[in-house]
């Protein structure tokens, strides 16, 4: 059968998400793609944006993209693909359909294309995504958008993966696993 292509890593702010979505990208060269779109008006955005592409390491190849990322991911891969993260993709998303204030369910055929992306996939994808669902509900329209449009995505995201971990205070949980024929403590199967 071969071994798991696709790991969903969710987790809250400063969780440590990212750190171990990276730590799964085991399979060389390595492909980043970046969601977060540089805004040079917010300085604080920019140096978070240069302080994570800096820690990673400078033999992976980044990408920065929004709008192509289903495509990105449907590109063939001989390495792992690791996409940081599906919240600012979704921001992005949301932004360029004007979607804020329309109708719910505005941005689907982009995330419909995403799902199919990731259900397709056969390198290695890692992608890392938050988790929003486990707070008060936002005050704003805009917020609750948000939530709600990014816990369908990951809930559908998390049918198509392979592995789907919780990462908490920097430990990873595992939430779903590949079938206990995928793999064996001795190897693949």
């Amino acid at each position: 059968m071969g071994r798991p292509t696709r790991t969903l890593v969710l987790g809250g702010a400063r969780s440590g998400k990212s750190a171990h979505a990276e730590s799964c990208a085991v399979t060389e060269p390595v492909r980043y793609l970046a969601t977060g779109r540089r805004d040079h008006t917010d300085e604080d955005w920019q140096r978070r944006i240069d302080l994570h592409r800096a820690s990673r390491p400078q033999h992976w190849s980044t990408v920065e993209t929004v709008t192509s990322l289903a495509a990105s991911i449907s590109e063939p891969w001989d390495g792992t693909t690791l996409v940081d993260d599906l919240g600012t993709w979704l921001t992005g998303m949301l932004d360029d359909a004007r979607a804020w204030e329309q109708p719910r369910g505005t941005i689907t055929p982009a995330v419909d294309d995403l799902v199919e992306a990731v259900a397709d996939c056969t390198s290695t994808l890692v992608l890392v995504s938050p988790e929003v669902g486990l707070s008060v509900v936002p005050g704003s329209r805009s917020g609750r958008l948000f939530r709600d449009e990014l816990g369908l995505l990951n809930s559908r995201l998390a049918a198509v993966c392979d592995r789907v971990l919780l990462v908490v205070a920097g430990l990873a949980l595992t939430l779903k696993e590949p079938p206990a024929e995928f793999i064996t403590a001795k190897g693949e199967v």
